[in-house]
């Protein structure tokens, strides 16, 4: 079996890069600088989603299946630096060289994995291979958006047309999976503020495991998995996820069985 790589980005506002790349908020504390910033955004776009080389990571959830099993964690620990969780997931691809699964990570999560390793430096040339070092790259990679070594499901699923996008938790409910809980990407940095940490790292999980869910549910209609080997693969990460205490694990378990 090909590992499976199912990844999923928590961001925050990058206060230290808006006060260098602002100069006039240099005496600005975190909170400060960051609500100037989602301030001045909404006057000039009518929202306040910042660029993305500004979005500062600090969670990454990850689903890995391979011949061992079903494991979904969040990488390193909710205190580790930006730079650590990055390099983190940079390692996990060039240990293993996975099939990357993810729901919109063409268009914003793999983007901002490039900024950020770009600013934090960090190494990873198995995963920006196109063929220099691995022939086999040449042909199927991670940058070329019409390769399979990542899959973005929205992208794919919508045919490559932003227009026909369907957004994740409503396409988990329809399939009978429970969607998202607790919060959404755009409460992550209110949940910051108010040190809920572990709740993020928490509902990035979740978000994974969604995708992963509709990922095998998309593997059925492609003919890759048949009846039995796709209901082996959702009774295995209802079995996995049963017998963790963690307690959102035990409110996924309880909207899965309510869906």
């Amino acid at each position: 079996m090909i590992p499976t790589l199912v990844f999923d980005l928590e961001t925050i506002p990058d206060a230290q890069g808006l006060r260098r790349l602002n100069p006039q908020w240099a005496a600005y504390g975190d909170t400060e600088v960051i609500e100037a910033a989602l301030s001045a955004r909404r006057e000039s776009h009518g929202n306040d989603f910042l660029p993305l080389h500004l979005h500062r990571i600090v969670a990454v959830g990850c689903v890995f299946r391979d011949d061992q099993g079903f494991r979904v964690k969040c990488l390193g620990q909710a205190e580790d630096p930006e730079s650590v969780l990055i390099n983190g997931f940079f390692k996990t691809i060039a240990h293993y060289t996975p099939t990357l699964v993810s729901w919109n990570g063409s268009g914003f999560d793999l983007p901002v994995l490039h900024y950020r390793s770009l600013i934090h430096g960090v190494v990873a040339s198995r995963y920006w291979d196109t063929g220099e070092d691995d022939r086999d790259f040449k042909f199927n990679n991670y940058l070329n958006r019409y390769h399979n070594r990542h899959v973005d499901l929205m992208d794919v699923l919508a045919k490559f047309n932003g227009r026909a996008n369907a957004p994740l938790d409503e396409l988990a409910k329809l399939c009978g999976f429970p969607g998202k809980l607790g919060m959404d990407g755009s409460q992550v940095w209110k949940a910051w503020q108010a040190g809920q940490h572990e709740d993020i790292r928490a509902y990035c999980e979740t978000d994974v495991v969604n995708t992963w869910l509709v990922y095998c549910r998309y593997r059925l209609i492609k003919g890759e998995l048949d009846a039995t080997a796709y209901e082996g693969e959702v009774q295995l990460v209802r079995d996995t996820l049963a017998a963790s205490d963690a307690a959102h694990w035990k409110e996924y378990i309880s909207a899965w069985n309510h869906a």
